[in-house]
């Protein structure tokens, strides 16, 4: 696998899935290093001029003005820590762990944290490693840094609490001493650094990103497959009507649309004596419904491709300029630029699982005999059942996705005292809209296995070229219906199809 180099800049979308799903080795680059030194040496000027230097010989939030002396800041940091472990819940999965560690590190790297090297170097030997410290789900409010969940990263650094190596949880100094790695000693600031950031919600966010892209790709298969399934018109594709409306994602859609369905036999052979004038919502609506949900992804994407070049430390380091100006207290660690597009993408996922639902829906209705599709897509509507229920879990998880559009930023809830006192719960916002495109995945899945098996009524005709990929792919996972067989493992089949990025 090739590497992926920490040059001090941003990373990618790309990068993040591949080091948390596919395991790609990180390493540190030369220039990196050398910026994180200049950083840590305003660092250790501050230790000797005798100020107060939050962070760095201050406690923390509230507690900023208590002064601490030279002699425990060791203690200060490890203790920073320790205390600030304080989530709970099921552990995180090890990819969503495995992404905040990239980031982590990525920001570290950038040499505006003050932290040593060596710090960021056991990260990647982590990493590198396959060892997966151990991060309960609940606990951070998504400002100030994602500080629960990544103070549990930061004890596995320190050889303190849990982590899975090799599918065993065991305690983490015992698997960094069994590969000759020493646990690390965590020198002033540097403990602050490594919780205070979003780099938990920006790596949720960046695997967001790229299942809803292969989602929105699955989506468009389907609905294009639906269209003909249903022998409906593909006048509403016309781009005149699209250029009419000044959208440009409404533009893209129906342009993907009526590119996959191009060359279709079945649209030719209703052209003459179909009585219908025109198509349900849900088809003839599809460039404006997914066309506005992927002007919002959009957004959301740009958002999160911004945060991966970003530093979200507190305070932040200047190396390269005077150096009563080097050490700022700001607010990059606030997670509000991710909370607000998070909160949206739950929003734009649940209308191209909804409309989605609608369309399976109608296929399988029977309720226009134009369609000529029996009842439920059975065999013999009565004695067989067909899809019918396949239909409900679809509805099912539209139920779900619809409570997950709740916002979470909005809601704001005190902190520290009252120091922080407007948090982003962007957290919960990237751990909301991951559930809605795992259950918008079932929902297309289950579009998928409808539409390819209404083509089926309508052979020897074929749809057009991408329209028959799709078809091609479904039924590479899925064989048509011969008679009643439990639906549900066919709709996990092809979700599983979905996430893995075979429709695009």
């Amino acid at each position: 696998m090739p590497t992926v180099l920490l040059t001090g800049g941003p990373v990618t979308i790309q990068n993040v899935v591949d080091v948390a799903r596919h395991d790609h080795p990180i390493a540190l680059a030369d220039d990196a290093r050398q910026t994180m030194i200049a950083s840590r040496k305003v660092v250790e000027t501050c230790l000797t001029d005798g100020l107060a230097h939050y962070g760095i010989n201050t406690g923390f939030g509230s507690l900023s003005r208590t002064r601490v002396n030279a002699d425990e800041l060791r203690d200060l940091q490890r203790n920073l820590i320790r205390s600030h472990d304080a989530g709970v819940g099921a552990p995180l999965p090890a990819e969503i762990v495995r992404a905040t560690m990239f980031l982590l590190a990525a920001s570290l790297s950038r040499g505006k944290s003050g932290v040593r090297p060596d710090v960021v170097t056991l990260l990647i030997e982590m990493l590198n490693r396959g060892v997966t410290p151990f991060v309960p789900s609940v606990g951070s409010v998504g400002a100030s840094g994602d500080l629960a969940p990544l103070a549990s990263i930061a004890m596995a650094l320190i050889g303190e609490g849990e982590a899975t190596y090799a599918g065993s949880t065991l305690p983490s100094g015992n698997i960094l001493r069994s590969m000759g790695l020493a646990p690390i000693t965590l020198e002033a600031k540097e403990g602050l650094a490594l919780i205070n950031g979003t780099h938990l919600m920006a790596g949720i966010g960046a695997l967001l990103v790229n299942d809803c892209d292969r989602l929105f790709a699955a989506a468009i298969g389907a609905a294009a497959m639906a269209i003909d399934a249903s022998r409906a018109s593909h006048s509403f594709l016309d781009p005149r009507v699209h250029v009419a409306r000044n959208q440009p994602s409404q533009i893209e859609v129906a342009g993907r649309v009526a590119s996959m369905l191009k060359g279709s036999q079945i649209v030719e052979s209703h052209k003459v004596n179909d009585p219908r004038v025109q198509d349900p919502y849900c088809l003839r609506c599809i460039p404006q419904v997914l066309g506005g949900s992927w002007g919002c992804l959009s957004y959301v994407k740009r958002q999160i491709e911004q945060e991966l070049g970003a530093v979200t430390d507190n305070p932040l380091v200047f190396a390269d300029g005077p150096l009563e100006k080097a050490l700022i207290s700001a607010g990059n660690f606030h997670g509000m630029p991710l909370a607000v597009p998070l909160d949206c993408a739950a929003i734009a996922i649940s209308h191209i699982a909804g409309i989605s639902e609608r369309r399976t829906f109608w296929m399988l209705s029977a309720f226009d005999a134009e369609t000529h599709l029996p009842p439920y897509l059975a065999k013999k509507p009565g004695v067989h059942s067909g899809l019918m229920i396949a239909q409900y879990t679809a509805a099912a998880c539209c139920n779900e996705i619809i409570t997950l559009c709740m916002a979470a930023s909005p809601i704001n809830v005190v902190t520290s005292a009252g120091i922080e006192d407007y948090n982003s719960f962007g957290p919960r916002s990237a751990m909301k809209a991951r559930r809605a495109v795992e259950l918008a995945m079932y929902v297309v899945a289950t579009e998928l296995l409808c539409a390819a098996e209404a083509l089926e009524y309508h052979r020897p005709l074929r749809s057009g070229d991408g329209v028959e990929k799709i078809h091609a792919a479904v039924r590479n996972v899925i064989a048509p219906l011969t008679g009643d067989r439990p639906p549900g493992p066919d709709i996990t089949l092809v979700a599983e199809a979905i996430a893995d990025g075979t429709f695009g």
